[in-house]
């Protein structure tokens, strides 16, 4: 699946969140949608967490 089919889900799903459960529904989504995008790119390998976080530094 490429980024263009990917970005048509998207939103197809806040499109949907969005005229049928109002202005909040389209929030929850959007939210959700952002945190699934940061797992995912995490678990491909695509985002390193320890630039983010600190872990992993030499602090000494």
């Amino acid at each position: 699946m490429n980024a263009t089919t990917l970005g048509l889900m998207a939103g197809l799903a806040l499109g949907f969140a969005g005229a049928f459960g109002g202005f909040g529904a389209f929030l929850i989504v959007l939210v959700l949608a952002a945190l699934g995008l940061l797992v995912g790119r995490v678990l491909d390998g695509k985002l390193d967490v320890s630039q983010l976080t600190g872990v992993g530094r030499d602090r000494g």
